[in-house]
C-alpha cells in the first residue's frame, strides 16, 4: 500500500521554497499525483493548458477530467486572495479566474472542485458550495493532511494500486487454474502438454475478461453457458470444446441447429481459437469450481491492467518463474520512464500546441494530420516478453487518439456515416515484437487484444456509439524467435521503423548459459573483452546496426546499471559512441521494482540513443527531475566522452595498489576473539605467530579478528602446539582435496595464506562500501595487522596519499567511475585508482593536505569507541569530523588549482575527466613517438 504520509513529506521537502508558474506547474502536479497519490501514468491523467474560449482564447492551467477538477496555478510569490489584472482588463482573484473558465465549459466537463495554488498553499473550492470559503492546506502540512486531497483520484484511478491489486489477484487465479489442469494431464512435463496448457489458460483468461467487459455481448455469458453443465465433468469438458470450436467459426459457417446459447457467442477470430488440436485434459469438480465460482462469477476481470497483467500472466505460465515462486511484472511507471522521453512527451506537446490553434478549420486539419502521424508510427521491442512495453505504448497512443477524437467530436467534426475504422486509426499493426519463449508470445498477443478492447470501448463512449468490438483482427507481428539470431528486417524493414525499445534480459557474465554465451560471441565477438559484458549489451549492439539503413530511428533500453559502471563501460560504449551515435537522454541508476510478490532490488539505467544529436540532452537523476546538458557520456554524466580502461599501474606512476591477501584456508588460519583466548590459555607459546586480521567488514565495524601468520616455519616447534598443528593439517587436507590445480599446490604450504603481503605500513580501502557514506572510510595499518582480500592495500602510503584518497575529489571519481554492487560503492585498483589523476602539488600544497589529513585522524581518535560505520553514516557523522573532511576537501581542490564547488559534483567530475584526458593525451603522443 502507498505510504501517503512518508511520500507527502518527501514531496513537501522537494518543493519547499520552489515554484514558478510557467516553468514548474506540470512538474509539481505530476510529482504530486505520481509520487504521493500513486497515479503511475500521471501524464495521461492530468492535462495542462486546456483551451477555453472567453473574449480572448484562454487556458486552464491544469485539469483532471476523471475527477472533474480544474487547477489555477500561480507562482510562489503570489497572494491567492489578491485580485490581478487579466488580459481583458478585468481584475480577478485566481479563484474568480478559474470560476470564469468553469462557467464556459460544457455541463459534462464542469468541475466538482477548483483548486488554486501557489506551490506553498492549496485553496480548495467545492463547487457544490461555490460561494463558501475554501479549505486551505499548507504544503508544509501535507504529510498530516494528505487525505484532504484524495478527491484528486477517482474511484477508477484512485489507486492505480487497484489495477495492480486486481491484476495480481487475476494472476493468482490463473495460477490455481494452471495447477489444477496440469494435474490432469498424463505427461505433465512434456513440451506438448505445457503448450496445450498455456493456450488453454490464455483462452480461458480472454473469455473471463470478455464476459466481464461486455465484448461478448452480455455480462456473465461464459458463466451462464457453462454453469448448466457443472454437475457432469464430462459434459462440462465437451461443452468447453464445443465453445472453443464455435468461437472460431463465422456465423454463416455454424451449424444452425446448435444450442441457441452457443450460437449467441460472437466470432472471435485472431487465431486465438484456431488450433482445434489443443488438448483439454480431464475436468474435475475442483477445476469447475475455480473457473466458474472463483474466476468467473467471483472476480471482475474488467479492471485489470493489460500491461501489468501481461507480465503477471507470463510469469504464471513460465516454468522458470513458477519454479522459484516468483510473480513478475514491470510497473507502468517504469515503462513511462522510457517511453515518455523517447516519444510520448513530444507527441503530447505537439497535440497540445495543435489544440491551442484558434482557427477551427486549421485546428481540425492539423488534428487529422496528427492522427495520421501517430497511426503511422512503428515500434519494435526485440525482447518483448509478455509485451508490456508494446501494450503500454499502444494504450498511450490510443489514449492520445481518444483525446483527439473527443476534440473532434466536441466540434461536431465526426459524422454519423463514418465507420469505426475511419474514426480509430491507431492499430496493433504498428507494434512488432520478438520473444524467445512461446508462452510469452501468446500472452503478449492476448494483452494487446485486451488493451485494444479497452480503448475501443472508450472510443465508442466518446462518440456515443455501441459498435461491436469483435471479431479480433489477426496480427502476426509478435514473433517467436531468438532475437539475436534472426534478421529483424524479416519482421519489419529498417526504413519502415521509428522506434526500438524494451527491457532485454540482463544476465551478468557469471549467469549466462551456453546458448547465451554463443549469442554474445555472435553479436559482440569482434569487441575485445566482450565476455565481460552483461547479456543485455547484445541488444544495443544489434540495434545500432539499423542506423546504417535508417538514421532517423530512435532506440532506448532498460539495462543493468553495470554496463555504465566500472570495467564494462569502455568495452560496451566505445564501439557505439565512436560511430557518432548520441545518448540523447538517460536515467542514472535507480531501483527497478519488477517483482510483484517479492520485490527484488535490481538497479537499472535507461539509455536513449539516436544518430541525430539533440541540441540539449536530458539527464535524469531523480524520479521526475532532469537537467539539460550538452553531452551525456558513457558513465551517464554530463561531460566529454571518456573511456577508462584497466591499467596495471597508476597513470602518474603513484604508489602501486595491490589486493589484500587471499586465505584459501577453510577458516582454519583465521581466529575469532574467543578462539584466541583459548589459544592463549592452552598454548601461550603460539602467540608469537598471531597477528591481527582485518578486511572490509572488520575495518569498518572495528571487529576484532586474528590470524595464524607463520613467516619462518619451524616444524619441531609447530608440532608441540596441538591446536596450531591441527589447524594446519586441516588446511593441508582442504587444499589437497581441491579440484583446482593452483589450490592443491598450496597444500605444500598449509601454514600460510595464498598471498603473504605484510607491508610495514599501508592504507587500506574497502572494496565495497555503503552509498550512505559521503566518504568511504579508509585508514592505516601496520605490519602487526594482515589485510584480507576484501580490502585493497597502498603500501608505504603517506599522509598525503591518505588526504587525497579520502577527499571528495576521489569519492566523486569513485562514484562516477567505479562499479556498483546494487548501489554500494565498489572500488577497484585497475579502473578507479590507476586512472585517478592526482593533483600536481607544490610543497606547500602537499604540506597543507598532510595537515588536514592528520586532523581527520585526530578527530577520529576522539571517537575510538565508535565504528567507522557509525562515524561515516551521513545521518550520524559528527560535526567536527565533517568539518575536518571539508577542510581536507578544500585543500585537495586547491592543489588542483580549482575552487571547491560544494554540491556541484558534475562540475568536479568534469574537471577530473579533463585532467585525465590531458594525461592520456601525453601518453598517446609518447606512444606515437
Amino acid at each position: 500500500m502507498i505510504n501517503y504520509k512518508k511520500m507527502a513529506n518527501w514531496f513537501s521537502e522537494r518543493w519547499k521554497d520552489r515554484g514558478y508558474e510557467k516553468g514548474e506547474t506540470s512538474k509539481f502536479w505530476i510529482d504530486l499525483l505520481q509520487n504521493v497519490y500513486g497515479i503511475e501514468n500521471a501524464t495521461n491523467y492530468i492535462f495542462f493548458e486546456k483551451s477555453v474560449q472567453l473574449k480572448n482564447k484562454s487556458f486552464i492551467d491544469a485539469s483532471i477530467p476523471s475527477t472533474n477538477v480544474i487547477i489555477e496555478q500561480k507562482s510562489i510569490d503570489k497572494d491567492l486572495t489578491k485580485k490581478e489584472k487579466q488580459s481583458d482588463g478585468e481584475y480577478m482573484t485566481p479563484y474568480e479566474q478559474a470560476k470564469r473558465y468553469s462557467d464556459e465549459l460544457p455541463r459534462s466537463e464542469k468541475p466538482k472542485y477548483i483548486i488554486v495554488s501557489n506551490f506553498k498553499e492549496f485553496h480548495i473550492h467545492d463547487m457544490e458550495h461555490p460561494h463558501s470559503d475554501p479549505q486551505i492546506i499548507l504544503l508544509k502540512n501535507l504529510d498530516k493532511e494528505y487525505h484532504r486531497l484524495l478527491f484528486l483520484v477517482d474511484e477508477k484511478h484512485k489507486n492505480i494500486q487497484k489495477e495492480k491489486e486486481v491484476s495480481l489477484k487475476a494472476g493468482e487465479l490463473v495460477g490455481k487454474i494452471y495447477d489444477e489442469l496440469l494435474k490432469q494431464y498424463n505427461d505433465k512435463n512434456s513440451p506438448e502438454t505445457l503448450n496445450n496448457l498455456n493456450i488453454l489458460c490464455v483462452r480461458l483468461v480472454f473469455l473471463l475478461y470478455a464476459e466481464d467487459s461486455g465484448i461478448l455481448g452480455k455480462r456473465d455469458m461464459f458463466y451462464d453457458y457453462l454453469n448448466k453443465y457443472r454437475d457432469n465433468v464430462n459434459t462440462f469438458r465437451n461443452s468447453l470444446i464445443e465453445l472453443f470450436k464455435i468461437l472460431n467459426q463465422k456465423p454463416e459457417e455454424r451449424d444452425p441447429y446448435l444450442d441457441k446459447e452457443l450460437l449467441d457467442f460472437p466470432y472471435i477470430n485472431g487465431g486465438l481459437f484456431a488450433d482445434d488440436k489443443v488438448v483439454i485434459p480431464r475436468i474435475t469438480k475442483e477445476i469447475i469450481e475455480i473457473i466458474l465460482d472463483k474466476a468467473s462469477i467471483g472476480f471482475d476481470w474488467s479492471d485489470i491492467s493489460p500491461t501489468i497483467f501481461g507480465g503477471v500472466f507470463e510469469s504464471t505460465l513460465n516454468p522458470e518463474t513458477r519454479r522459484f515462486g516468483g510473480m513478475h511484472y514491470t510497473s507502468i511507471e517504469n515503462i513511462h520512464k522510457l517511453i515518455n522521453p523517447l516519444f510520448l512527451e513530444n507527441l503530447e506537446k505537439e497535440f497540445s500546441e495543435i489544440n491551442n490553434i484558434k482557427l477551427l478549420t486549421t485546428r481540425k486539419k492539423r488534428l487529422l494530420e496528427f492522427q495520421d502521424k501517430i497511426a503511422n508510427l512503428t515500434f519494435l521491442d526485440p525482447a518483448c516478453g509478455s509485451g508490456n512495453f508494446l501494450t503500454e505504448t499502444y494504450l498511450s497512443l490510443r489514449r492520445l487518439e481518444n483525446r483527439l477524437i473527443r476534440e473532434l467530436n466536441n466540434q461536431g467534426q465526426i459524422s454519423i456515416g463514418e465507420t469505426q475504422d475511419d474514426i480509430i486509426k491507431v492499430s496493433l499493426k504498428q507494434f512488432y515484437g520478438i520473444e524467445i519463449n512461446d508462452f510469452a508470445v501468446v500472452v503478449a498477443k492476448t494483452a494487446l487484444w485486451i488493451a485494444e478492447a479497452q480503448m475501443f470501448m472508450e472510443t465508442m463512449s466518446i462518440v456515443n456509439r455501441d459498435n461491436d468490438f469483435l471479431p479480433l483482427k489477426s496480427f502476426t507481428n509478435i514473433v517467436e524467435a531468438n532475437s539475436l539470431r534472426i534478421n529483424w528486417e524479416d519482421i519489419i524493414k529498417a526504413e519502415d521503423l521509428n522506434y526500438i525499445m524494451g527491457n532485454p534480459p540482463f544476465v551478468g557474465k557469471k549467469f549466462q548459459n551456453r546458448e547465451q554465451k554463443k549469442d554474445m560471441e555472435l553479436i559482440l565477438g569482434d569487441i575485445k573483452g566482450y565476455n565481460m559484458l552483461d547479456y543485455v549489451s547484445c541488444w544495443y549492439h544489434k540495434s545500432i546496426k539499423i542506423f546504417e539503413k535508417n538514421k532517423d530511428i530512435k532506440i532506448a533500453f532498460v539495462s543493468t546499471n553495470s554496463i555504465c559502471q566500472g570495467e564494462q563501460t569502455s568495452i560496451m560504449w566505445e564501439e557505439i559512441l565512436k560511430k557518432d551515435i548520441n545518448i540523447n537522454f538517460a536515467y542514472q541508476s535507480f531501483n527497478w521494482e519488477s517483482e510483484a510478490n517479492d520485490k527484488a532490488h535490481v538497479y537499472c539505467v535507461i539509455v536513449g540513443l539516436s544518430k541525430k544529436s539533440n541540441e540539449k540532452k536530458r539527464l535524469y537523476y531523480k524520479e521526475l527531475e532532469y537537467k539539460l546538458v550538452n553531452n551525456i557520456n558513457a558513465y551517464l554524466y554530463s561531460g566529454e566522452n571518456i573511456f577508462l580502461k584497466r591499467r596495471t599501474s597508476h597513470i602518474q606512476n603513484e604508489l602501486e595498489m595491490t589486493d589484500g591477501n587471499v586465505p584459501i584456508d577453510d577458516n582454519q588460519l583465521k581466529l575469532e576473539l574467543e578462539e584466541l583466548k583459548e589459544l592463549e590459555k592452552k598454548e601461550p607459546q603460539s602467540l608469537k605467530y598471531i597477528k591481527k586480521l582485518t578486511g572490509s567488514n572488520e575495518f569498518i565495524n572495528k571487529k576484532e579478528r586474528f590470524v595464524i601468520w607463520i613467516e619462518e616455519y619451524n616444524p619441531g616447534e609447530i608440532r608441540n602446539m596441538p591446536i596450531i598443528s591441527d589447524r594446519i593439517k586441516k588446511v593441508r587436507e582442504f587444499r589437497s582435496n581441491s579440484s583446482t590445480k593452483s589450490t592443491s599446490k598450496l597444500a605444500d604450504i598449509p601454514y600460510r595464506f595464498r598471498d603473504t603481503r605484510n607491508p610495514k605500513t599501508a592504507l587500506i580501502i574497502p572494496r565495497v562500501s555503503s552509498e550512505r557514506r559521503k566518504y568511504v572510510p579508509i585508514g592505516f595499518i601496520t605490519s602487526d595487522t594482515i589485510a584480507l582480500n576484501s580490502v585493497l592495500l597502498l603500501s608505504n602510503a603517506s599522509l598525503y596519499h591518505f588526504g587525497v584518497l579520502t577527499s571528495n575529489a576521489h569519492m566523486i571519481w569513485l562514484d562516477k567511475i567505479g562499479g556498483k554492487l546494487e548501489t554500494r560503492y565498489r572500488y577497484s585498483a585497475t579502473v578507479v585508482y590507476n586512472n585517478f589523476p592526482f593533483p600536481k602539488c607544490s610543497e606547500s600544497q602537499k604540506e597543507k593536505i598532510e595537515q588536514t589529513a592528520q586532523k581527520i585522524l585526530e578527530v577520529r581518535d576522539k571517537y575510538a569507541n565508535s565504528t567507522y560505520a557509525d562515524l561515516y553514516d551521513t545521518s550520524f557523522m559528527p560535526e567536527d569530523l565533517r568539518k575536518a573532511h571539508y577542510e581536507n576537501d578544500k585543500a585537495v581542490w586547491e592543489a588542483y588549482s580549482k575552487a571547491y564547488e560544494f554540491g556541484n559534483e558534475d562540475s568536479c567530475f568534469e574537471f577530473l575527466c579533463n585532467q585525465y584526458e590531458k594525461l592520456t593525451k601525453k601518453e598517446r603522443l609518447s606512444k606515437k613517438k
